[in-house]
């Protein structure tokens, strides 16, 4: 019989007996190709090979040219060897070095190669796969705060839920940071991020806000809003990078950035008047401590200088008292050698240290062409006064 006069097909497509939605034919109700499997939903049997081949024969004769059975054949393998074509072709693939892509190649299911910019080759799908991950670009998220751009304008909402952290001293503080990141670009690196964790964003975003509990878990509120900030992020840095690592998501976190640090919004009037108040006191203990270290020094450096004065004076009593007593014992030496002549030399020195130190000039009432009493000038104030004038007489007499 003919392949073109199949009994009840009414063409080479359509199978014999019920209504056939499908290119192959078929017995029943059959909305597939190949007919009403188990797994589709139709109760037929699969349709004969050598049926299929014979309709596709049929095909083929009536869309190239000749007719013939041989020349038929040759047309299918012309097909299918143009399709084969067309299939490899598919595996020509483009990385684009300006997104700054790497090449990933599969070969049923493992990784094979990894290549660099420009036209590139692998198996087509279903042997072989090409993922090609942007390893760098680099990816922000925030935590604590939802982000929307519309436009040029860029606009943001507080999430409390994750915002809102306790403290190592029993406070509640509110949070908000951001956190950058990229894939590592080596060849374990992305395997690990390709393959090794389904969410990559919503990865990094748990374990940044799991990291920032921590680290604020283990601080105090005053210290992460003011001289820790830089320490709170070094802190979540290290920390998101462990966890990462421990995942082997590779990822590689490059920066976290903190960008509100508060209290809650019911408090933080309350909460600067407090803050307000610890400055006053820093303010007036740093004041007090200022003037401190300035009297201190002075009353120390008044205290030695007295005790200097102190020691010098001693120092010249003692002096004073072994030169005293030396001087005693020479005279006394002398004095037993001459005693009439020391004691005569002790009576003179001694006027003369008295009479020395008086300020009047005592003239001797015996002295020629006088009577005792003299008019005298205040000698011992003319280089005081500027000018010698005359005082009023007086005399004595010895």
């Amino acid at each position: 019989m003919p392949w073109s006069n199949q009994s009840g097909g009414g063409g080479p497509w359509k199978g014999g007996g019920g209504n056939n939605g499908g290119p192959w034919g078929g017995g029943g109700n059959n909305g597939g190709p190949w007919g009403g499997g188990p797994n589709r939903g139709g109760g037929g049997q699969p349709p004969d090979l050598e049926e299929l081949l014979k309709r596709t024969q049929d095909r083929m004769k009536n869309v190239l040219p000749g007719g013939g059975g041989g020349f038929g054949a040759l047309g299918i393998a012309i097909v299918v060897g143009l399709a084969v074509v067309g299939w490899l072709a598919t595996g020509i693939y483009i990385v684009d070095e300006g997104k700054g892509e790497v090449g990933v190649e599969l070969v049923l299911g493992k990784v094979t190669d990894q290549t660099g910019a420009g036209f590139n080759y692998n198996w087509p799908y279903p042997i072989g796969e090409v993922y090609k991950p942007q390893v760098e670009l680099q990816r922000e998220m925030t935590v604590g705060v939802q982000e929307s751009v519309r436009g040029t304008s860029i606009s943001s909402r507080e999430v409390p839920e994750e915002s809102l952290m306790l403290t190592g001293d029993e406070n509640i503080v509110d949070v908000g940071f951001k956190v950058q990141w990229r894939i590592k670009n080596t060849r374990e690196g992305i395997a690990n991020y390709l393959f090794n964790i389904q969410n990559p964003e919503g990865t990094v975003k748990a374990v940044a806000e799991s990291a920032m509990r921590e680290v604020v878990g283990r601080s105090k509120i005053d210290a992460i809003l003011t001289e820790s900030r830089v320490e709170t992020e070094r802190a979540v840095d290290e920390l998101m990078q462990k966890t990462l690592d421990s995942y082997k998501a590779g990822i590689e976190i490059t920066e976290v950035q903190m960008q509100k640090v508060d209290p809650p919004q019911q408090v933080i009037d309350a909460f600067r008047d407090v803050q307000a108040a610890r400055a006053d006191q820093e303010r007036i203990q740093n004041e007090a401590q200022a003037y401190a270290n300035k009297v201190v020094p002075e009353a120390r450096g008044e205290a030695a200088r007295v005790k200097e004065k102190a020691n010098g004076y001693r120092e010249q009593a003692i002096a004073e008292a072994t030169g005293q007593s030396q001087r005693f014992d020479k005279i006394y030496e002398q004095y037993k050698k001459a005693p009439d002549v020391t004691r005569e030399r002790l009576y003179l020195e001694t006027l003369e240290k008295v009479l020395g130190s008086n300020n009047k000039i005592i003239i001797d009432n015996k002295a020629s062409g006088g009577q005792g009493v003299l008019p005298y000038l205040p000698l011992n104030q003319l280089p005081s006064g500027g000018t010698a004038q005359t005082g009023r007489t007086t005399g004595g007499t010895q």
